[in-house]
């Protein structure tokens, strides 16, 4: 019977190893975009100086974090702006003068939260869809489309309390001390619902983008792989498909993005004024946008978008796909010793 294979057995790995694999695939991708989402923000800040209060988003591929400038620009982590004369000489000015470590400022809020985040997302799709295979007896495309979807409730909902905390304290460098002192100030003021302020927003932009996204990329990498004749994907076929399965999903969720962006920016606002006003809903904001913008505000953005979530899903999958092979490869290699060594200490007692 189908249902009677192990997961173990159908994917070759452990969830133990897949959670590696993905959490050195969450720390590759961190790595590699966070220095071009800081050069972004510095160009920003020096054509539009951000004042206290004023509310930016930090995209480093794998989570957008709000900031809220407290005092100006001087207790911000992206420092104050400079004199820039573009991409290229604000990597150069700001490795010269401020260290190469200034390149990856604001990476500890994304190692704090993405990192789990995206272990239990890939985690749980990988489960998910071996499960519904072994159950269902057979590879449907409806399956990534339910895993996926599945998976980014889970994520979102386990990862929300910490995305509003990271809101709150306002781009300071998180400490253990601030986590409690946030929390409390939280649950105090709004009960233990208020930590999870934001989710609807989160999960109609993730959910619909991450359904997209992994049927895509599994019905490209299972093209590619018949393609060039092989049994599992290599790492330029996870690349591959990866980036082009991010980019449709990219285009397809950019409203849902547009509007989430817009909410967190009010939440971050309204936080740092300590305003009582009511915060928008997100249908409310959707509905400003296009009276004043037009169906076409719903659509800003999108080349940014593009730069960002493309070579983003590309480098996280292909990473992730290689830890799995690794430790597939591995497992292999360890079960063959094993075999070897019972079938010498069998030939041995029959001897």
């Amino acid at each position: 019977m189908p249902g009677a294979q192990t997961n173990t057995s159908l994917n070759g790995i452990t969830p133990t190893q897949q959670m590696m694999a993905s959490c050195s695939g969450a720390l590759l991708t961190s790595l590699i975009v966070t220095p071009f989402d800081v050069v972004k923000i510095r160009l920003q800040a020096q054509k539009t100086p951000f004042h206290k209060g004023k509310c930016f988003l930090y995209c480093n591929g794998l989570m957008d974090h709000l900031c809220v400038c407290e005092n100006g620009n001087t207790r911000a982590w992206y420092k104050a702006p400079g004199q820039f004369r573009g991409t290229v000489d604000a990597f150069f000015q700001i490795a010269r003068n401020e260290g190469i470590r200034s390149l990856w400022s604001g990476l500890p809020p994304t190692l704090i939260m993405a990192v789990p985040a995206t272990v239990i997302y890939f985690t749980c799709y990988d489960q998910l869809r071996n499960l519904m295979r072994s159950y269902l007896g057979y590879d449907g495309s409806f399956i990534p489309v339910i895993a996926g979807a599945s998976a980014r409730v889970g994520a979102v909902t386990v990862i929300s309390p910490l995305e509003l905390i990271r809101t709150k304290s306002q781009s300071r460098r998180l400490t253990y001390r601030e986590l409690r002192v946030v929390i409390r100030t939280a649950v105090t003021h709004g009960g233990w619902l208020s930590l999870w302020r934001g989710w609807g927003p989160s999960v109609l932009r993730d959910v619909p983008f991450s359904a997209i996204y992994w049927y895509n990329y599994e019905l490209l990498k299972k093209l590619l792989c018949k393609k060039y004749n092989v049994s599992e994907p290599t790492l330029l076929i996870s690349f591959s498909s990866g980036a082009s399965s991010g980019t449709i999903a990219a285009v397809l969720t950019l409203p849902f993005d547009v509007v989430k962006t817009r909410r967190q920016i009010e939440i971050g606002e309204l936080d740092a004024m300590k305003s009582p006003k009511k915060l928008s809903s997100t249908w409310i904001i959707m509905e400003r946008i296009v009276r004043q913008s037009g169906f076409r505000g719903l659509f800003v953005g999108l080349l940014p978008r593009l730069l960002k979530v493309a070579p983003a899903c590309a480098i996280m999958i292909s990473s992730y796909e290689y830890g799995k092979s690794f430790f597939r490869k591995m497992n292999k290699e360890r079960e063959r010793k094993k075999a070897l060594s019972q079938t010498s200490s069998e030939k041995m007692h029959t001897g």
